[in-house]
């Protein structure tokens, strides 16, 4: 599924016209997004969590070259689906 077929998903769903859904679906995405930059925890009750998680610095290697490559800290986001996702797989 992509972000097009979440439109017209929500579209539908919601009875309302594709511009509208559109607002709609990057409202929710750009909330996220700002959510995520000031590093606050995202939960969606039956859904599940994203968070933001310090990632460590490392060593990795060049595949072409073999050649080592310091990787520097940084930031990553981790998604734990919740119970009701968990149980549909």
């Amino acid at each position: 599924m992509i972000k097009a077929d979440i439109i017209n998903k929500v579209a539908e769903e919601a009875k309302i016209t594709k511009v509208k859904a559109v607002e709609a679906v990057e409202a929710v995405f750009d909330a996220m997004k700002g959510a995520m930059q000031r590093g606050e925890r995202i939960e969606l009750r039956g859904f599940g969590v994203f968070q933001v998680k310090p990632r460590k610095k490392g060593i990795g290697r060049n595949p072409r070259t073999g050649r080592e490559v310091r990787i520097p800290p940084g930031k990553t986001i981790r998604f734990k689906p919740g119970k009701n996702l968990r149980s549909l797989s």
